[in-house]
């Protein structure tokens, strides 16, 4: 039988032979706190519990055969409408081959399943600051099945009720409300949901509570019990009351919005370790990511950050798990609109009321450089299996959609868009749903042809690129400015645009405003904007002005000319974001040179009032310098930033966030030995900042650059994880030794995460961040020709998450030559037959080095 990677056309012809009328699933956690490696039926070293599933299904062909999923080192006995069937002969590691089914059918498999440590199935964590043991589940898109028997496919929607013994003492939470009695915690029915969003949360978690109430308009009061969870040695740091009052703000707001209401009873929010998402929205018990509790200063952007991703999971509880996909090719129906909903309501709901401002830097910027990727797809897409689905979990699905679905907005109308909503989760109701059951409704709404929408925007691929031009008459008026617009070769498609055209110029005070705005429809390569002829003479012109549409953004060159000297000095807090994404995508796109950028940034950032943006400014100049500088330059290039972030940390107000970032920045690119040394001395307290307090979290900020450059050795970080020992301060520490300057510390770090599975993702993933020093280059050489001996090894032996995170992040960019584009194209000819999703993943590699070269290349021409 087929292995784990379930095909769509598996599950469709499951889905046409299968319903579902519920499950009953029995959890035995006590294993988690046995001493031995192995529960019972547990092969050697591998840590197992029971579980015991009731599944009761019909069968629209009596008589045919199909399967259920299971990913279990063992089974102990399964049964099929109470006849046992042998473990043996039935189960393949996988799957559970089910044959002459009657028309009402009842499964019951008695499994081994094993727990996690790569943050897949039912993951378990110690904590070593206290011994304590945690356990949370993590299922998207297709990891339920390594917990307890099912169908698992987002289209076999059913009831479920969970049963867990757990060790005394512990609490446990489930998508229902849970009663511990006679040592079993027992939990409500959920409502009909999709397997991937159950979930269960077991330990001594610390739990906060609180409650939301709603009256609606016919008199009906709705009670939400609310819940807040995380470990116990993070309950110092957690910020319940800002968790919780986001969390009522956004039921308030979408209360209001989609007159539906909030169908899963409880609300809780769990903050887990070693997480590998930013959060999942399981109905009831939410998992974050547990960095989203602050142990140390951050800026506001944490904070907005934190309320997005919040509101973004709290958007599901809609789209997504009252209303679910039919098959992941549809994924974008809930994490576009997610992503969408998670900026609209954090802007109409929170303190945070300029989050589209984050949206257009931040979010924009990931889609932008996934949809120039070898691998850009449609917003829907085509997904031929499981492992086709867990990439797609990008920048196309989640930021393109959403910034598309904010040009839908603009283009049918907030009313009729948010109508549609309503009307859709009131037909579709614990269903699931395709493209086309969206579309039909929004076409009632709005009155508009959505299916050319569609086609333009939903089911091709790429960015179009819009550029003024500007006629300007003898009186210095515009006598014509037309907005033309370009696509790639490789996806041609020109679409229609709703934008806004701002012109702004120089003021006599020294500013830069705009002065006129006219709203048009962009369709074809020239569209003429006939409300500005007859304006003034801009100094500058914003084609996509308020970032109504989905593009890049291009200048003429009086604009450009202007941005050159002037791009501080633009008023608008959105205008400028726009224009330094648009400045970005030039130098990635090799138009501008990375030195011009640099010097952008060193000029202007220092002025950037949005501390976001600022961020976002010091991640990119750092792109810049790690990728796109001439080789010969970027000792120059990194002296001059390190220059200039110093000059702005002094500068900054003292104990400000500016101030902050500045000196993370500072530490980023810190390389001199006076730049180190200043950093000891701050971590020594023997030099000091008005202001600047060196937290934990910043002290191991500081700590990474020196153990790079060879002055903090093991000694120095063995003593700071005695005062940091946390789970937290083993990351760091994890992280800096990897990023020592030694052929023998490499070789470690890339046998621990290459060559064993005995790393938690977690530690994985701090490994690869500290191996990969820019500053090493010569040293990491060896390990290109490794790289491409391994990957395909790793793939077949490894979780997809895992293998995921080595081949990205081990992947040789920091060797950027022709030699290495070469050896990454003759593995990709080599291997036309390796898994998909690998070869995608190398390709979307490959591109990022091609445009490291062309990068280099702009930079070196423009040094003469």
């Amino acid at each position: 039988m087929p292995g784990e990677n379930l095909s769509r056309d598996e599950a469709r012809e499951r889905a046409a032979l299968l319903s579902v009328d519920g499950y009953d699933v029995s959890l035995d956690l006590r294993s988690a706190l046995d001493a031995s490696p192995a529960g019972a039926g547990g092969t050697e070293g591998q840590r197992t519990f029971r579980s015991v599933t009731t599944i009761r299904f019909r069968c629209a062909e009596p008589g045919a055969a199909t399967f259920a999923d299971l990913i279990a080192p063992s089974v102990t006995a399964v049964s099929l409408n109470g006849k046992d069937l042998d473990p043996g002969e039935v189960f393949d590691g996988s799957r559970i081959r089910l044959e002459d089914l009657a028309a009402d059918n009842e499964l019951v498999v008695d499994a081994e399943c094993a727990y996690s440590r790569t943050g897949e199935g039912m993951h378990r964590f110690v904590d070593p600051e206290d011994g304590e043991v945690y356990l949370y589940t993590q299922y998207e898109p297709a990891d339920s099945r390594r917990v307890f028997a099912n169908f698992e496919q987002p289209d076999l929607k059913a009831p479920f009720r969970f049963e867990v013994r757990a060790p005394q003492g512990w609490t446990v939470w489930s998508n229902g409300v849970g009663e511990l009695a006679d040592g079993v915690w027992r939990f409500a029915e959920t409502k009909p949901i999709s397997t991937y969003i159950t979930a269960v949360v077991a330990g001594p978690y610390h739990y906060v509570t609180d409650s939301y109430s709603r009256t609606f308009d016919d008199g009906t009061t709705l009670e939400i019990p609310l819940g807040a969870m995380c470990r116990k040695g993070l309950a110092p740091h957690f910020d319940s009351d800002d968790v919780f009052l986001v969390t009522k703000q956004g039921l308030d707001f979408f209360h209001d919005h989609f007159d539906y209401p909030y169908p899963f009873g409880k609300y809780d929010q769990a903050f887990v370790p070693e997480y590998n998402l930013g959060a999942m929205e399981n109905p009831g018990l939410v998992t974050f990511r547990e960095e989203f509790i602050f142990r140390g200063k951050v800026t506001q952007a944490s904070y907005e950050g934190r309320a997005n991703v919040v509101l973004h999971e709290m958007a599901h509880m809609w789209f997504g798990d009252l209303v679910t996909m039919e098959w992941w090719d549809d994924l974008w129906l809930k994490e576009s609109f997610a992503d969408f909903m998670g900026a609209f309501s954090l802007v109409g709901a929170t303190r945070f009321k300029d989050g589209w401002i984050t949206f257009a830097n931040r979010r924009k910027a990931w889609a932008y450089r996934a949809d120039q990727l070898p691998s850009t797809h449609p917003i829907t897409a085509d997904i031929r299996d499981l492992q086709d689905a867990k990439l797609n979990f990008d920048g196309i699905t989640y930021a393109k959609g959403a910034s598309v679905l904010k040009q839908l907005v603009a283009y049918v109308g907030q009313d009729a868009f948010l109508e549609g909503a309503r009307r859709y989760f009131k037909r579709n109701a614990y269903g699931n749903t395709r493209l086309g059951d969206l579309l039909s409704v929004l076409e009632e709404t709005s009155g508009r042809d959505m299916a050319a929408w569609a086609r333009s925007w939903l089911q091709t691929a790429g960015v179009n690129s819009l550029t003024p031009q500007v006629i300007l008459g003898s009186e210095g008026r515009v006598t014509e400015l037309a907005i033309l617009q370009e696509a790639a070769e490789s996806h041609p498609e020109l679409r229609p645009h709703r934008v806004a055209v701002g012109l702004y110029r120089c003021t006599p005070e020294g500013t830069v405003e705009r002065y006129a705005r006219a709203e048009v429809d962009v369709d074809g390569p020239r569209t003429v904007v006939r409300e500005l002829v007859g304006a003034d003479a801009p100094d500058l012109v914003l084609v996509n002005d308020d970032d109504l549409t989905y593009c890049k953004i291009r200048f003429d060159e009086g604009s450009l000319a202007t941005l050159r000297e002037r791009l501080g000095e633009i008023t608008d807090p959105l205008a400028r974001a726009l224009c330094w994404s648009a400045l970005w995508n030039l130098t990635r796109d090799a138009l501008m040179p990375a030195r011009d950028f640099i010097d952008l940034m060193l000029r202007f950032a220092g002025r950037e009032s949005d501390i976001g943006v600022l961020q976002m400014l010091h991640a990119w100049a750092n792109s810049a310098l790690t990728y796109y500088v001439a080789p010969h330059w970027r000792t120059e290039a990194g002296r001059l930033l390190t220059e200039g972030a110093l000059r702005e940390l002094r500068l900054a107000e003292p104990g400000s966030q500016h101030q902050l970032t500045w000196a993370r920045f500072f530490a980023t690119v810190a390389s001199e030995e006076a730049d180190l040394q200043l950093l000891q001395g701050l971590l020594a307290g023997t030099a000091k900042i008005d202001g600047l307090e060196v937290d934990q979290e910043l002290r191991w900020a500081f700590l990474e650059p020196l153990a790079a450059h060879g002055v903090a050795d093991e000694v120095a970080l063995s003593a700071e994880l005695a005062r940091d020992d946390t789970a937290s301060g083993k990351r760091h520490q994890v992280r800096c030794l990897a990023a020592r300057p030694s052929a023998a510390v490499k070789a470690q770090a890339w046998a621990a995460v290459v060559e064993s599975d005995a790393l938690s993702n977690a530690l994985v993933e701090a490994t690869i961040a500290g191996f990969t020093q820019p500053s090493q280059r010569e040293l990491l050489a060896p390990y290109a020709a490794k790289y491409f001996e391994t990957i395909e090894r790793v793939w077949a032996e490894r979780s997809i998450q895992i293998g995921m995170d080595v081949v990205k992040g081990l992947f040789p960019s920091l060797q950027d030559s022709q030699a290495t584009l070469d050896a990454t194209d003759a593995w990709l000819a080599a291997h036309e037959g390796a898994a998909p999703a690998l070869r995608r993943l190398v390709l979307e590699a490959r591109d990022d080095l091609a445009r490291t070269l062309r990068g280099q290349a702009c930079d070196v021409a423009a040094a003469g």
